[in-house]
Order: C-alpha cells, then sequence, then structure tokens
C-alpha cells in the first residue's frame, strides 16, 4: 500500500506553472473521497485554490467539498499579525521610554529579507500543531521550488540561531545574577519566550522529518528544466534531512494524440521519462496524462483525480 495513504501532512511543490496547485488539490479530493478529514492550505502568493474550486477561500478554514476545507494564506496579512504579535511578547519586558524605538526597529525588519517567510512559516506551524489532531489529512499547496526550500530549511536554521540566542541570553543572567543579586537567579521572560519558540520549532522539526507522518511531493512536467530543477530541489532538501518521496509527473502525451508534430514531441518526452527513472529511483513517480481540456471546473478536477487514484491507491497505470 502506498505511503501516502498513512501520512497525515503532505507538502506539494515544483517548478511554476507545472500544475503544483492542480495536483494538491486533486489530492485533498481524493483523499477527502475516501472519508479522510482533509485541510488544503496554499503558501503560494498567487493563490489558484479559489479558481479550482470556485469559491472565495480566505485565512480561515473553508469548506470546499465533503471532508474537505481549504486555507489561503496571506503572507502580507502574515507578517503585519506576526510583527505585532513581537510586539505584545516584548510588551512589559522593555522600559516605557524605551518602547517607541523598539517598535520602529521591528517594524523596520518587518520589511528586511526572510520577515514574510518567517511570518509565513509560523502560521504553518500553528496550522501542523494545532490542527494536526482534527484533520486526517493536511496538503500545503506551497510556492515554486526556491521558496518552498527556504521555508522548509527554516526549522533548522532557527533552531540553531535560537540556540545561540538562549545561550547568550543564559550568560548574561549568570553574569547578572553574580554582580546584582546575590547569586540568585535572575527572572528573564524573554528567555522563556525564546525557550517556548525553540521548543515549538523543535516539535515541528521533529514532525518534518517522520517520514511516516510526513510526505513530500515535488511536480513536474517531462521537460528538460524542470527534471534539472527538480533533482536540485532533492538534493537540497536531502542537506536537511528531507526526502522527496515522490514525484508527480504532469502532462504526459497521451497515446491518442495523433499527428507529426505530436509524435515528435512524444519521441522527445520518452528520452525524458527514461531519463527521469534513471534519476529518481529513490522516489516513486506517479504519471497523469495530459487531460484535453484545462482543470477549470470540479468535474475537470474529479477526471486528474480518476488518474491519480488509479496512480497512488492501486499502482495501475493510466498511461
Amino acid at each position: 500500500m502506498n505511503e501516502l495513504q498513512h501520512q497525515t501532512i503532505l507538502f506539494v511543490g515544483g517548478k511554476g506553472g507545472v500544475g503544483k496547485s492542480t495536483s494538491a488539490s486533486a489530492l485533498a479530493v481524493m483523499f477527502a473521497n475516501m472519508g479522510e478529514k482533509t485541510l488544503i492550505i496554499s503558501t503560494d502568493p498567487a493563490h489558484n485554490l479559489g479558481d479550482i474550486f470556485h469559491q472565495e477561500i480566505k485565512g480561515n478554514k473553508t469548506p470546499l467539498l465533503k471532508n474537505l476545507w481549504g486555507i489561503e494564506i496571506n503572507p502580507e496579512v502574515e507578517t503585519h499579525d506576526y510583527i505585532n504579535g513581537v510586539k505584545r511578547n516584548l510588551k512589559g519586558m522593555v522600559k516605557s521610554k524605551m518602547v517607541n524605538e523598539v517598535h520602529r526597529q521591528i517594524d523596520m525588519a518587518a520589511s528586511a529579507p526572510g520577515a514574510e517567510e518567517a511570518a509565513l512559516f509560523d502560521r504553518m506551524v500553528s496550522i501542523i500543531l494545532e490542527e494536526g489532531e482534527e484533520f486526517d489529512k493536511i496538503i500545503f499547496d506551497t510556492a515554486p521550488t526556491g521558496h518552498t526550500i527556504r521555508l522548509l530549511s527554516l526549522p533548522e536554521l532557527m533552531g540553531v540561531w535560537m540556540d545561540g540566542m538562549l545561550d547568550r541570553r543564559k550568560k548574561t543572567n549568570k553574569n547578572y545574577s553574580q554582580l546584582l543579586n546575590d547569586g540568585e537567579p535572575v527572572e528573564d521572560p524573554i528567555y522563556d519566550v525564546l525557550q517556548k519558540r525553540r521548543e515549538k520549532f523543535s516539535k515541528v522539526r521533529g514532525i518534518l522529518l517522520d517520514q511516516k507522518r510526513t510526505g513530500f511531493i515535488f511536480v513536474l512536467v517531462p521537460e528538460r528544466l524542470p527534471i534539472l530543477e527538480t533533482e536540485k530541489a532533492i538534493e537540497l532538501m536531502s542537506k536537511h534531512g528531507l526526502n522527496i518521496g515522490g514525484l508527480i509527473i504532469n502532462k504526459i502525451l497521451p497515446i491518442q494524440a495523433d499527428g507529426e508534430f505530436l509524435q515528435k514531441r512524444r519521441d522527445q518526452e520518452k528520452l525524458y521519462l527514461k531519463l527521469m527513472r534513471e534519476k529518481f529511483t529513490n522516489q516513486t513517480l506517479y504519471r497523469i496524462p495530459l487531460l484535453e481540456e484545462d482543470i477549470c471546473s470540479p468535474r475537470h478536477l474529479e477526471e486528474f483525480v480518476d488518474y491519480l487514484q488509479k496512480e497512488v491507491i492501486s499502482g495501475e497505470r493510466t498511461i
């Protein structure tokens, strides 16, 4: 039986324009049809879920179908909420005359590189920890490859950074205790906040590294550039202990597509499919044909789901 059926959290990534949102949506519908209570979340700023399901999806759980809910995360809103949360955490920890200057510095940091990703990841962490018990499947439709890798590597990077911060705070507190407090421990609310966040990120990193619980699927098409990008993504993610277990090969020319032009494309495509079988020996390959029409309605999506289910559940080759 396929490991996707057992994993509760799935991240769907890949190069822009290869069908990530369609594939993530099809997976979500497939599991919902199987009776699994499913939540699909879009972290891609160019949200497509609302267009696919023909309804407005906001930052809170929106019912889509039976057993299926959706969320579209707005990075700007998340960054604003994240920064306000930082300000709240610091309330009472700094002198009143320093509050305005501290807030000014925090507001400046909000526009710095990485702030949006940190805010986005903070929301993802909350969803994983808070919704994990309620849903059987949580599926993340992520942004293009580079952004996804940076996002998923944050728990490791922030863990290392916070370890350093905690160590410095501990040494500072020890020095203050010796100098000002007759050796008694110094209360440090900032240390406590850092420690709680460190534990939170550590817990989520453990979830991401648990292959029985979390899966990573990349979508690509049988062309040279997506193959090369996927190969690099697999290598980069493996350095952070994250293993891509499955690849959805989308838009493969069906046998019934005829004509001299399409035959030339098919001949080239065969070489790329052979190359993928040789390169991606540690990944399960799910093959989806190029459909006659765009995925622009529930009916079209169900057609995609039918092909995907045959590949994932039964192992039956659809093309």
